[in-house]
């Protein structure tokens, strides 16, 4: 789903999925920075604490945060999946290529 919300950076990007520690996938991979997205301080406080075990489980890997832009700053996706159960719109939270599969998976999907 990811690759086909994102066609324009086909052969530019790798999408992956691994078990374990992401200290332990970065270094496999040879990744030297992780990359990490901050909405509220709520975010920022457990970011901070996985960067700090990050750090001490594997100094040589370095962690940048991003922040999200204002419109999606109070979006998460348990909040999209709740509005989309109950019949609400969540198209502008959600790329037209995944949007499909996602009312697939909704029980009532209404106004998806």
């Amino acid at each position: 789903m990811i690759h086909d919300s994102l066609p324009e950076l086909k052969g530019r990007v790798a999408v992956d999925c691994f078990t374990g520690l992401l200290v332990d996938y970065a270094r496999r991979i040879g990744a030297g920075v992780l990359v990490r997205g901050l909405r509220a301080v709520s975010d920022f406080e457990y970011e901070f604490q996985m960067t700090m075990m990050n750090r001490h489980l594997c100094p040589e890997v370095e962690t940048v945060f991003l922040m999200a832009g204002e419109q999606h700053f109070y979006t998460s996706s348990r909040l999209v999946k709740e509005v989309a159960t109950f019949g609400g719109d969540v198209t502008s939270f959600v790329p037209p290529e995944v949007l499909a599969r996602f009312r697939k998976r909704l029980k009532r999907p209404r106004r998806v």
